[in-house]
């Protein structure tokens, strides 16, 4: 007989979902280091031109693009953003449902 297996909604927030610490933190990390990745590959850079064009070496290019985001800061993924030629615009708004927890998201436009 097979072994029933258990199935949960996410919370939207995969980190959040494994327990893992700074949930939201991680979150926005990996969302600025996707647009990031998506502009590099949009300009059909390689990760040396990418490197040179955000101060960093290939190496770095290289584990940001595969999500590997512990030497990174989200204030250094807003400036290789700007590198990119993108804006990076900080809005805070009030929270209008006060049975619901205020968030943190990235949104692009």
């Amino acid at each position: 007989m097979a072994e029933e297996i258990q199935v949960y909604s996410s919370s939207g927030n995969v980190f959040a979902d494994l327990g893992l610490p700074n949930a939201d933190e991680l979150l926005i990390k990996a969302e600025l280091a996707h647009q990031i990745s998506e502009l590099i590959s949009e300009r059909e850079l390689t990760q040396i031109e990418a490197a040179k064009l955000l101060g960093i070496d290939q190496p770095k290019v290289s584990a940001l693009v595969r999500g590997k985001l512990s030497g990174f800061s989200t204030e250094r993924l807003f400036r290789f953003l700007n590198a990119l030629g993108r804006n990076v615009e900080i809005r805070v708004t009030p929270n209008l449902e006060s049975n619901v927890q205020a968030e943190t998201r990235v949104i692009s436009i």
